[in-house]
């Protein structure tokens, strides 16, 4: 997916992006080594310090820098400053979306690409009525206990709606449950015998990702949620400024 992800940024080398929830930095090494300037940011303190002790040892301390950081937050990054601004998976922990998009928009320098990987589901209006209430009973959980309020607002269209209203064109999502299935498949064996143990104690609140990997193979053959890329790009002539959020034209 690292590879959809830079070819959906299509920037040239050199281009500085940032990568908005960087985990330990391998998405953001792996884009330094095709040759951008990555700037990380994630909000778990220990995340920060691996990546750092990853990114010493791949030596690629001059193409990559990473910080505590939150994105709703971005007063370390001047306007108008970034090539590109990126998520793999980490929007749907917002807690609002719509304030972390409108930090993207001004960080971006005009012509600059928004991409983000997220997950979306359907709305309770489009769910069958034979779908077992434990699936989705274990999507309640998953978001709640696995911090994705914004993950719970993502219903299909949602995202590219909100970019559209933040201003961004050339909005264009594109469906990838496909690609993901084989992955999501993978997740489900590896944790179905773990998951019938920590169902039998009702445990599963303090194992989400196990519940996640087997639940979400379920929902995503079912069709009630799935994994899309959206693209977009700031427009040309069009600023915003970091203490009035207005924009400029």
């Amino acid at each position: 997916m690292e590879d959809h992800l830079y070819n959906t940024l299509d920037l040239p080398k050199g281009s500085e992006v940032l990568d908005a929830g960087c985990g330990v930095g391998h998405v953001a090494m792996y884009f330094a080594r095709k040759g951008l300037r990555v700037r990380g940011i994630d909000l778990v303190e220990n995340h920060i310090l691996w990546a750092e002790r990853n990114i010493k040892a791949q030596g690629l301390d001059s193409q990559v820098s990473v910080r505590v950081g939150d994105y709703h937050h971005l007063d370390h990054i001047s306007d108008t400053s970034l090539d590109g601004v990126f998520t793999m998976e980490t929007f749907v922990h917002a807690n609002d979306g719509r304030k972390v998009l409108n930090e993207f928009f001004r960080v971006l320098k005009p012509g600059g690409t928004l991409a983000l990987y997220e997950y979306w589901h359907v709305s309770d209006q489009e769910i069958p009525s034979d779908v077992p209430k434990h699936i989705l009973e274990s999507a309640k959980r998953v978001n709640k206990y696995g911090a994705m309020p914004t993950g719970e607002l993502l219903t299909k269209g949602v995202l590219r709606n909100w970019l559209k209203e933040q201003g961004f064109v050339d909005v264009e999502e594109t469906d990838l449950s496909e690609n993901i299935a084989p992955m999501s498949f993978f997740f489900y064996l590896l944790g179905y015998i773990p998951f019938l143990i920590i169902s039998f104690f009702g445990l599963q609140q303090y194992f989400v990702n196990t519940e996640a990997g087997v639940q979400g193979y379920r929902g995503l053959k079912r069709g009630l949620w799935g994994y899309a890329s959206y693209k977009a790009k700031k427009p040309f002539g069009d600023t915003k400024t970091s203490d009035t959020g207005l924009r400029r034209r």
